[in-house]
């Protein structure tokens, strides 16, 4: 009877001490930088611009670089990349000097043909080449590569077609474009479903703020972002997109 007695008062001091003991809480996990969150399937993709054409995003433990440029002080603070995304090459869009810095030695270049001939040999063995409408998987990132050229005829000496890529990136079920230099092209007006885009406009190089918004209203991205931008009326932008056909533009700090 003793016995009983005492398995029965561990049982209930056993008991009220799960009662009153505090759950453990996992503290949330800090993202590796600051911007904007879109969520996925995978975690909060954040988006963080630099400059100009270039910007970083994280996403699934993953650090992704785009057109990293003016060496290593715009990233100070920031994880090394994971993923290097390079559109063109031009100088506002590939520095050697830059990718030397920031690349380690699992790092991948994502870049066309003619980006990775630009490169020193140490940077090409890290590249792998994607041609215009071809498609790759890294690091859990699908990617399609979209052609970015001049259509107009007095800018066509400045990006021809095949030469340079846009990418989309499917990242956790999410879409982003990023279009590089590029004008209103049709590829560009054939995409859907996109849910961030990354779309430039200045001259002589790109397009107009018109030609801009008015692909934007034909694609109709989610989120986009009006990027390489140097020069233009962002608020003529916004204004041109509109509010009817659900196209949320959002003007950051780019310069």
């Amino acid at each position: 009877m003793l016995n009983a007695r005492l398995l029965a008062v561990s049982a209930l001091w056993l008991a009220l001490s799960a009662c009153s003991s505090s759950p453990e809480v996992t503290p949330p996990v800090e993202p590796p930088i600051s911007g904007d969150a879109f969520p996925t399937s995978r975690g909060d993709l954040i988006v963080h611009p630099i400059n100009h054409a270039s910007f970083v995003m994280s996403w699934a433990g993953k650090m992704i670089y785009v057109d990293p440029v003016g060496g290593a002080a715009p990233f100070e603070g920031i994880p090394a990349p994971d993923v290097v995304f390079v559109t063109d090459i031009h100088g506002d869009h590939l520095n050697a000097d830059t990718l030397t810095a920031l690349v380690r030695a699992e790092t991948v270049i994502v870049a066309p043909q003619a980006v990775r001939d630009a490169l020193p040999a140490a940077l090409q063995g890290a590249t792998q080449v994607l041609a215009n409408g071809a498609t790759l998987t890294v690091a859990d990132i699908a990617v399609e590569a979209i052609p970015m050229y001049n259509l107009t005829p007095e800018r066509l000496q400045y990006h021809a077609k095949g030469r340079g890529n846009g990418y989309v990136l499917t990242l956790g079920g999410k879409r982003v474009y990023i279009a590089g230099d590029t004008e209103d092209i049709p590829e560009m007006r054939q995409l859907r479903d996109i849910d961030v885009a990354f779309v430039p406009m200045n001259l002589p190089f790109t397009m107009t703020v018109a030609q801009a918004a008015d692909a934007v209203r034909e694609f109709k991205p989610k989120v986009v972002y009006p990027y390489h931008s140097r020069g233009s009326d962002l608020e003529e932008f916004t204004r041109l997109v509109g509010t009817d056909v659900g196209v949320e533009v959002r003007v950051r700090n780019w310069y």
